[in-house]
């Protein structure tokens, strides 16, 4: 089962890994997976200008090798891109081999500091190797975006509640996931303006 709010007990086997950021501030960072994709990785960059609000996309070697332009503007906008892999293989299915290969197949098309796993998943040995390269961010907040059975409203819900300073988001800028998110993203983005929350990049 996939739980939107990762139990402490979980966070503390992983000590390594980032569950959310620590600041004295009114910090909330949204971050996004799978893209850059056409059309839907636009319109997040157009709400985050409007809000003046900053993400970090985990993005796709292979997306990022597809879509330049998008990629490009990204970067152009001053928001942060960590490794999601080049291929988002499953860490728990794949080989350590493989899985690290994967990993650094995304190198060849960008350099980042943070990495993501796709699915959340990576075995220890996979963390213990990764964790002398990369900060490997998690998240505070799964807003279930891509899951078809959870309504708009119920993304939304979920993504604008039980927040703390240095809580992550986790979206994705996906076709499958792109209704959801992006109502999901403004009730998140209207939120922090209404009530004086900051939306930095993860560095």
């Amino acid at each position: 089962m996939i739980l939107s709010y990762p139990p402490k007990f979980i966070q503390k086997v992983y000590p390594s890994l980032t569950w959310r950021i620590p600041t004295d501030k009114k910090n909330i960072y949204l971050t996004f997976d799978d893209g850059p994709t056409p059309e839907i990785t636009s319109q997040v960059l157009d709400l985050l200008k409007e809000y003046n609000a900053k993400g970090t996309f985990f993005c796709l070697g292979k997306n990022i090798r597809e879509y330049q332009d998008i990629f490009q503007r990204i970067l152009k906008e001053g928001h942060k891109v960590g490794n999601h892999s080049n291929r988002h293989k499953n860490g728990w299915k794949n080989t350590t081999p493989d899985f690290l290969l994967d990993v650094e197949d995304f190198n060849k098309v960008y350099v980042s500091n943070l990495f993501r796993p796709p699915y959340g998943r990576m075995k220890n040995s996979q963390i213990k190797i990764l964790k002398k390269k990369y900060k490997i961010i998690m998240w505070s907040i799964l807003t279930m975006d891509y899951d078809q059975s959870v309504s708009s409203k119920s993304c939304a819900k979920i993504a604008t509640s039980n927040w703390e300073k240095g809580s992550i988001l986790v979206f994705h800028d996906s076709v499958k996931a792109a209704n959801n998110m992006i109502f999901a993203l403004e009730q998140v983005l209207l939120k922090a303006k209404k009530e004086g929350w900051n939306c930095p990049m993860i560095n």
